[in-house]
């Protein structure tokens, strides 16, 4: 796989709750927008689940699903925002985080399946396109891939509800169906790891489910 550039020496960081969390605020900060609540919830979900599984860290998996659309400080973008994401962590020396920043995107290891826009040069094309091939994926990554598709920014949800959030956004892709039914894949992994409904773990998941949808 070829190397991604990085803007920037690169630095070591300690990632833990308050480096994560003053990361999402300056990204906000230049970026406001929906998907700092969205990933918010993210997180919480990743931390309820990890919670009550035997292999999973509840704090690492809450750092991943915070910032797991960290790119977006960047500016409103399309599938571009994974890569800056990508490149934003490894910056900082957070390598795993770094792999979900795109992994989350790509519940299905292959770049056609993707239901955005590659707003993005070839090379940063190419590169995307090896890595997701080429990832291995663990619990963790699966974990932010179930989150993000139970979180609006006003709330968790049904995953029904969210599959169709962001179909009328997209809209309808080829890969479209085979990235609903991987997601309920991961959904009864965790399940039958937990022992009951991943949805008993989610406050409020019934009212905003039948709430109206916003924009992540």
């Amino acid at each position: 796989m070829q190397p991604s550039p990085l803007k920037g020496a690169k630095m070591k960081m300690e990632l833990n709750r308050q480096t994560a969390e003053s990361a999402l605020r300056q990204a906000s900060q230049s970026n406001p927008g929906p998907w700092v609540d969205h990933s918010r919830y993210v997180a919480m979900a990743c931390e309820n689940i990890a919670e009550r599984c035997k292999n999973l860290s509840a704090e690492q998996a809450y750092l991943y699903g915070l910032l797991h659309d960290i790119g977006r400080y960047a500016g409103v973008s399309s599938e571009r925002h994974l890569l800056d994401g990508y490149r934003y962590c490894m910056k900082r020396g957070w390598e795993k985080t770094a792999q979900i920043c795109i992994s989350h995107a790509f519940m299905i290891q292959d770049i056609n399946t993707s239901i955005g826009r590659f707003d993005m040069s070839d090379a940063d094309y190419q590169f995307m396109k090896e890595f997701v091939a080429e990832a291995v994926y663990d619990d963790y990554d699966r974990l932010v891939q179930l989150c993000d598709a139970l979180a609006l920014p006003a709330g968790f949800c049904f995953l029904e509800k969210r599959f169709v959030d962001v179909t009328i956004r997209y809209g309808l892709h080829p890969a479209t169906i085979d990235r609903w039914k991987k997601i309920l894949e991961i959904k009864a992994m965790f399940e039958k790891e937990i022992g009951c409904s991943i949805y008993r773990l989610l406050p409020g998941v019934v009212e905003n489910s039948l709430a109206r949808a916003e924009e992540a």
